[in-house]
């Protein structure tokens, strides 16, 4: 493969997962790093660099745009960003001393309850999802976690209420030691928290989780790239398309129905937790 074309095909990729990663709240990484892996050949360790710089450029491309449309709640990311890093740094401290293949087994469960519940949330119809039904509780109010945005999909602005913070924050603390223990991406726990368990509209959830994940990720990029597993020829075009895919994601995810978006998002969740049930009983796909 020239120089040339390799250039090109990474920011084609680079493209498609930041759009993806954009609208769905994932970062992109678990999207890319199969394709580097498996489509390319490339080694996993490599892919897995490549993957931290795709979630870290993803979430500023993206973020930027949620930003300036009043999309993201940063009063929501900034107080789930203890429990992710409490989380982290406790996954660790404890990795190697709980058995892998239980913990894939476990994460896998609630990946795949949580999809079901997602599935339920299909048979309203986009508008009664977005319809700010939901009674908010005392340390939302406390902690000034409600939110607002236009909802350019309905035209309209829509108000929300937050729930179950305490819920909310355990499950953050439960992404966190997903992503210390088994070192995989945490943005789908992300996007679960936020609309499963707080009960915030998809969309804010979806934006969110992108800037979440780039905190994130920034703090173990440095470990990757003094070891080595970040290979400028594959991370620099890659992170170019990537911005260019998340500020197209992010308008695009703005004007889906919440329903397309869950279309979107249940088999990729579906895949996940398919993924890592194997992987507890030491089967790779």
């Amino acid at each position: 493969m020239t120089v040339t074309t390799n250039l090109l095909l990474m920011l084609i990729i680079g493209l498609f997962a930041g759009t993806m990663g954009a609208i769905l709240g994932i970062g992109g990484g678990m999207l890319v790093t199969p394709i580097l892996t498996i489509a390319l050949g490339l080694d996993i360790k490599y892919a897995i660099g490549a993957g931290i710089i795709v979630v870290i450029a993803t979430s500023s491309g993206a973020t930027i745009a949620f930003l300036k449309d009043e999309m993201l709640n940063l009063r929501v990311a900034m107080f789930l960003e203890i429990a992710t890093t409490l989380g982290a740094v406790a996954g660790a401290a404890l990795n190697g001393v709980i058995p892998k293949s239980i913990l894939y087994i476990l994460f896998s469960l609630l990946v795949l309850n949580s999809s079901w519940k997602m599935i339920k949330k299909l048979r309203p119809t986009a508008g009664q999802q977005a319809l700010p039904d939901v009674q908010s509780d005392y340390l939302a109010t406390k902690l000034r976690l409600n939110g607002n945005y236009y909802d350019k999909a309905l035209h309209r602005d829509i108000s929300y209420q937050v729930r179950n913070v305490p819920g909310g924050f355990l499950m953050m603390l439960v992404a966190g030691l997903a992503s210390g223990l088994l070192g995989i991406g945490s943005g789908a726990f992300k996007v679960i928290a936020m609309d499963n368990i707080m009960q915030m509209p998809l969309k804010p959830s979806s934006a969110t989780s992108n800037l979440m994940m780039g905190v994130t990720a920034a703090a173990s990029a440095t470990v990757y790239f003094f070891n080595g597993t970040i290979l400028p020829q594959i991370a620099v075009p890659l992170a170019v398309g990537v911005v260019f895919g998340a500020t197209l994601g992010s308008r695009i995810m703005q004007h889906l129905q919440p329903k397309v978006i869950r279309l979107i998002f249940i088999p990729i969740l579906l895949y996940l937790g398919v993924q890592m049930f194997l992987k507890g009983f030491g089967v790779n796909i």
